[in-house]
């Protein structure tokens, strides 16, 4: 799919100007931490990694009836993504243990931290599954900005537009310093933060400290016609503060 299939397609119709490649290891298990805009997110990032990025994907890519589903979940499945339940419960754990074994085992996991494509274009607050899965693995988190994908494939939109792209490899976060308190909400809440910070400045997106899906469900209401109140937001870089935590 990446060298023959579909890569050398979408290199020729989508050029991309890609920043801080050398900011990935050669080895080892890393995640790649990224804002998401589109689904052509998925596509357009693994496409300029040198090694191969493994990605869960929303499981309803991989239960839809009919001959149109069973080709999204060979299409999916072939290109090494695998089913995340995001209603919670032990379905997202057993999918959060998946995505901490294979960095365990040397991969590079690619995850979306807002849990869902910004509605807005805007930068929204992270789930702290990605701060689980960098301290039970202990691997390095690269923030990686996707600039423009929203433009080529707008939500709602069937269409992928030409437009030029630009990816941002950030500098590698290292949350060694945290080891052994995993399962601490305080610092998985502060991992993510400081993941979400280094996200705003990469992106250059403004911040919105609500997650995501409930930012869709206020945009929904107010289409029908309710305005419900929204408190005002800190911004990322009050949020990002992480307290002088002393280990040991």
């Amino acid at each position: 799919m990446k060298h023959v299939f579909i890569g050398p397609l979408l290199k020729a119709l989508w050029p991309t100007k890609v920043v801080g490649a050398e900011n990935i290891p050669d080895d080892g298990g890393v995640i790649l931490a990224g804002n998401h805009l589109a689904v052509a997110d998925s596509f357009f990032m693994p496409l300029r990694v040198k090694r191969k990025v493994t990605f869960p994907a929303k499981s309803e890519y991989f239960t839809e009836k009919g001959l149109k589903g069973l080709l999204k979940k060979w299409f999916f499945t072939g290109v090494g993504q695998f089913p995340i339940d995001r209603s919670g419960g032990n379905a997202a754990q057993a999918a959060l243990d998946t995505a901490t074994r294979l960095v365990r085992e040397g991969h590079l996991l690619g995850i979306y931290p807002e849990g869902t494509r910004s509605p807005d274009g805007r930068l929204y607050k992270g789930k702290t599954g990605v701060a689980r899965i960098a301290l039970d693995s202990g691997g390095l988190v690269v923030p990686v900005a996707m600039v423009g994908t929203d433009k080529v494939n707008p939500i709602g939109s069937k269409m992928w537009w030409p437009r030029r792209l630009e990816i941002r490899f950030g500098k590698p976060l290292d949350f060694s310093r945290y080891e052994g308190l995993a399962g601490d909400r305080f610092i998985e809440r502060s991992i993510t933060d400081e993941i979400m910070y280094a996200l705003m400045e990469l992106s250059g997106q403004e911040y919105v400290d609500i997650y995501a899906a409930k930012a869709k469900e206020l945009l929904a209401a107010e289409e029908a016609g309710i305005r419900p109140k929204v408190p005002a937001q800190p911004s990322a870089k009050d949020v990002a503060r992480i307290p002088d935590t002393k280990v040991g």
